[in-house]
């Protein structure tokens, strides 16, 4: 998922009026709709105070909300149905209207219902004039039906906090395992039907559904990571009902849908790539970058491999470990603002395994800023507290990955990847490929190609030299894949680009309003480099 200012709308309100529809509510609840074609139409009406909390006044009127039913299974209606939770913000100049835009941050899991709250920092002007933009939760998803396999919070807990991020020892590595394999046993009794039937394909007919609803013949999309996936699936499914779809940030959907140990194993490669390049530039900037001194690279894989043999203790009692190393590293990468930060905390790390000079004790003694988790040492004080969050991120990822691996191969995997991505191999193997070979979905309904598709109009993806999560060469492939596309590459940090990267954004502007196709073989730049102010 996208993590940048956009992230910061996305959590701040997703509640809608009223709860997460099934099967079992109350038909007179649902206003009856009128019909597009064959299609009922979706009935918009207020939102939640929640919902648009931190909307100005004055910027209100441009918002409506709707709950759309859609069955659990496409092609069985005896499964039942969910609502999916939908979020609209009018175009401001309906004269000059060209339909609805729907927007989806990535994932998979990522909330998509307040996206439009943030359409003026991810959009030129022109589109926000001339769309309507449409946010919605995937099936699923945060108000959409969330799929839960936990009915309590304390239950979710023990499960989770089983799971060691860098397993080493073989403690560590077994009870880790098997954590995996309680998570899938609460799935598979609590989680329903909608289990088997949280796929891409599955979440791309909700979406072939909406665009009829709204009234749009054809579809015009923007995703964002994982929602990359949701585009390239529509497109190969429906390519004549493709209007204009922009990806930013793209998996390569052959590899992912056709092998998810590989799509991992390339994954934590793409991480060690974006982290080189951190590296590399905190040595070319000097004192911009706090880490520089010396040897940036030499100094960091010392500190990562202290970290696996005993935490640092600091002063003030700040206590960092290889877990949280390599996972605040990891979610930092996504985001360059914080490379500055990050350069700070990585020095005072290496200060107090090497205590010289004052200079040098005062950094080790300033409180790590981007390293260690807020809201640390919280205690429960409610016993059996509900269960409020959803799983749908292993649902999604385990229906459409295809592991032909049994879990007691993971920890072989492991030692095999972190000796070709020292930082990020075994982290990746733990945290993604560990849970999905004991994942109870049965045979969900996965599309797996084939990806190239007559479009009217080529597909546009963008992707980072230096994207972590989806490194360069996943858009590469993107776009070899679809074949009808353009590759428009940034020379960036961080994962996605769209609203920060001023040429980018002028292209895709002109492409969603007008279809004009951007030309081919160009590379753009961040409005801001690492280590820059603006």
């Amino acid at each position: 998922m996208r993590s940048f200012a956009l992230v910061g709308a996305l959590v701040a309100g997703v509640g809608l009026a009223g709860t997460a529809g099934t099967a079992a509510a109350a038909e007179d609840a649902v206003a009856k709709p009128a019909v597009v074609g064959a299609t009922a139409a979706v009935t918009w009406g207020t939102c939640s105070s929640d919902t648009l909390a931190g909307v100005p006044a004055d910027q209100v009127k441009f918002y409506s909300c709707a709950r759309y039913r859609v069955p659990i299974d496409h092609d069985n209606a005896s499964l039942g149905t969910i609502d999916i939770a939908l979020l609209k913000r009018a175009a401001r100049t309906p004269a000059t209207r060209v339909g609805s835009l729907f927007l989806n941050p990535g994932g998979p899991g990522g909330s998509g219902l307040t996206m439009p709250v943030s359409g003026d920092y991810i959009f030129q002007p022109q589109v926000v004039d001339r769309f309507d933009l449409i946010g919605f939760d995937p099936r699923g998803v945060g108000q959409s039906n969330p799929l839960r396999c936990f009915t309590t919070q304390e239950d979710a807990d023990e499960v989770f906090g089983a799971q060691i991020p860098v397993p080493l020892s073989r403690a560590e590595i077994s009870g880790t395992l098997a954590s995996y394999r309680d998570y899938g046993t609460f799935c598979k009794n609590n989680a329903g039907s909608l289990l088997n039937h949280m796929s891409t394909k599955d979440v791309v007919r909700d979406l072939d559904t909406l665009r009829a609803a709204v009234g749009d013949q054809k579809l015009t999309y923007v995703g964002f990571s994982y929602g990359t996936l949701i585009g390239s699936t529509y497109t190969s499914m429906f390519p004549k009902q493709s209007r204009a779809i922009v990806i930013d940030g793209n998996v390569d959907p052959a590899l992912r849908t056709s092998d998810g140990v590989q799509y991992d194993r390339e994954r934590a490669q793409g991480f060690e790539i974006a982290l080189d390049g951190f590296l590399k530039r905190c040595d070319q900037v000097g004192t911009k970058c706090a880490f520089s001194d010396g040897n940036p690279r030499a100094k960091f894989d010392e500190l990562r491999e202290y970290l696996r043999k005993q935490p640092i203790t600091r002063p003030g009692g700040d206590t960092m470990d290889i877990n949280l190393f390599t996972g605040g590293v990891s979610n930092i990468l996504y985001s360059p603002s914080r490379f500055a930060e990050l350069a700070e905390d990585l020095q005072g790390l290496y200060n107090a395994i090497h205590p010289v000079g004052a200079q040098a004790q005062a950094l080790q003694a300033k409180p790590l800023k981007a390293l260690l988790p807020g809201m640390q040492g919280l205690v429960d004080q409610n016993p059996d507290s509900p269960y409020t969050s959803d799983d749908s991120y292993f649902a999604v990822n385990c229906s459409d990955k295809p592991f032909k691996i049994k879990q007691e191969q993971v920890p072989d995997i492991a030692a095999k990847w972190e000796r070709e991505s020292r930082t990020f191999g075994r982290y990746q193997a733990f945290a993604d490929t560990a849970g999905c070979p004991v994942w109870p979905a049965k045979k969900p309904d996965v599309y797996r190609g084939p990806w190239r598709a007559k479009t009217d109009v080529p597909v546009v993806v963008v992707s980072n030299y230096y994207d972590p999560a989806t490194q360069y060469k996943f858009g590469q492939r993107m776009a070899a894949e679809l074949g009808n596309s353009r590759l428009l590459s940034v020379d960036a940090f961080g994962h996605c680009i769209l609203g920060d990267a001023l040429g980018v954004d002028k292209a895709v502007a002109d492409y969603l309003t007008d279809l004009k196709v951007p030309a081919g073989g160009q590379v753009f730049q961040p409005n801001v480099q690492p280590f820059e102010t603006a």
